[in-house]
């Protein structure tokens, strides 16, 4: 059995992971430090019946983080193109814009535009990655409901605040 020479190293795809990693990184740490009296912010406000503990928030979103970037790199890997791509850049813009318009400004309504264009983003980018990658699409679901469900609650905390 021969092999070709131009046959890629069997690192060289999990090392394109990084980008799509550090990506989401600065995401989670920008947000963490926009984020750093979160928990004081979030049990002064008046929440509706269905927010959860704020400890829940950590766990949760390391979690998609990780199937955030992981999508986007087999997106990528699979073909996605720059369209793709760029949804998939622009959901992660409006992701970072979030946390430090709801806990650092005190904005929530600016919050609650912000996370309903993130929604409509996460939606264009599941039916971009459909199209090349289904596993790419199904490591975004959990994100889309989560989003789904953060919309509720910013909207239900713009009604009580």
């Amino acid at each position: 059995m021969t092999t070709s020479a131009a046959a890629p190293h069997p690192a060289r795809p999990w090392l394109a992971l990084l980008p799509f990693l550090a990506a989401v990184a600065v995401v989670a740490v920008v947000g963490g430090l926009a984020a750093g009296s979160s928990s004081a912010t979030y049990r002064a406000l008046d929440l509706p019946p269905f927010a959860p503990p704020s400890w829940v928030f950590g766990p949760v979103w390391t979690v998609l983080y990780v199937m955030i970037a992981v999508a986007g790199w087999l997106a990528w890997r699979a073909g996605t193109g720059p369209v793709g791509v760029g949804a998939w850049v622009v959901q992660l813009a409006l992701n970072l814009a979030w946390t430090p318009l709801f806990f650092a400004a005190d904005r929530y309504g600016w919050a609650l535009v912000d996370i309903v264009a993130l929604l409509a983003a996460i939606v264009a980018t599941v039916v971009l990655f459909a199209r090349v990658s289904r596993a790419a699409a199904w490591l975004l679901a959990p994100y889309l409901l989560w989003v789904g469900f953060a919309t509720a609650l910013n909207a239900a905390i713009v009604v009580l605040n």
